[in-house]
């Protein structure tokens, strides 16, 4: 079966769904009872492309395809849109915005790709109400994410700094800023002060070639990591771990740490 076949009969079976005399549970589904199913499914790929799960990567890749055709459908059956739309457009876009590859632009890097990326995305959006250049970065994206897109977009029409050490000395700025807004016992100005840090950390990331999102998560998992370390050690001891003294606790820590590091 081919690429087109297949897709063809998924979609198939989404309309057949969703007719009269189809499953009840999809037939009642709306844009919004089925959104937060989107987000899931992305996480889910996302999960799989980071354990390095090829076949768990093939089945939520299908998953959220799945949620692609779904939302289409219901759009077809209102008249607003229909698969075919979304395929074209994606398509038409890609087309666009690849003028080196389908066209005769000559460039010499990926960097002058993404110049001229932002560059014919401005070019699109010079006849909507908002045309900022950080226009389309989702406020339901992760807090971290978000900021390292947002920098990201600034960058490619040369807000940027030059260097991860320009980056790092903003950190340091940040750092004295909310150490002063703590010392002076301001919530609110606390509260700015350390956005403005994560903030900063996020635009480091990048400089650094890594994802804040990422380095946070992988963080999480070495906090759990360690900290399951300490309640199996206390188990064995019999001892209950609200009962444990902060330097039983911290002590166990440092054990995992160095296990780990000795792997």
């Amino acid at each position: 079966m081919s690429a087109a076949e297949a897709f063809a009969e998924l979609v198939r079976i989404m309309e057949q769904l969703r007719a009269p005399g189809g499953c009840p549970w999809d037939r009642e589904q709306t844009r919004e009872s089925i959104k937060p199913y989107v987000i899931e499914e992305a996480y889910e790929v996302a999960e799989a492309i980071e354990d390095n799960n090829i076949d768990e990567l093939r089945t939520e890749l299908g998953d959220l395809l799945l949620q692609i055709v779904f939302h289409s459908e219901m759009a077809r059956e209102e008249g607003l849109f229909t698969i075919e739309d979304v395929v074209r457009g994606i398509s038409e876009k890609m087309i666009r915005r690849h003028p080196h590859v389908f066209g005769d632009t000559a460039v010499k890097d990926s960097a002058e790709v993404l110049r001229n990326w932002a560059r014919i995305k401005a070019e699109e959006r010079r006849d909507r109400e908002d045309n900022s250049v950080v226009t389309g970065v989702p406020r339901a994206m992760p807090a971290l994410l978000r900021g390292h897109r947002l920098s990201e977009k600034a960058s490619r029409v040369g807000f940027d700094w030059e260097s991860a050490d320009e980056v790092l000395e903003k950190v340091r700025e940040e750092v004295a800023e909310l150490e002063a807004a703590v010392q002076l016992g301001n919530p609110r100005e606390a509260e700015a002060e350390l956005g403005d840090l994560l903030f900063a950390l996020t635009s480091l990331g990048r400089h650094l070639g890594v994802q804040a999102e990422d380095a946070l998560q992988r963080a999480n998992d070495r906090f759990i990591r360690r900290f399951r370390y300490i309640e199996e050690r206390l188990a064995e001891r019999q001892q209950d771990i609200h009962a444990a003294s902060p330097r039983e606790m911290n002590d166990l820590w440092e054990e995992a740490k160095a296990r780990e590091a000795s792997r």
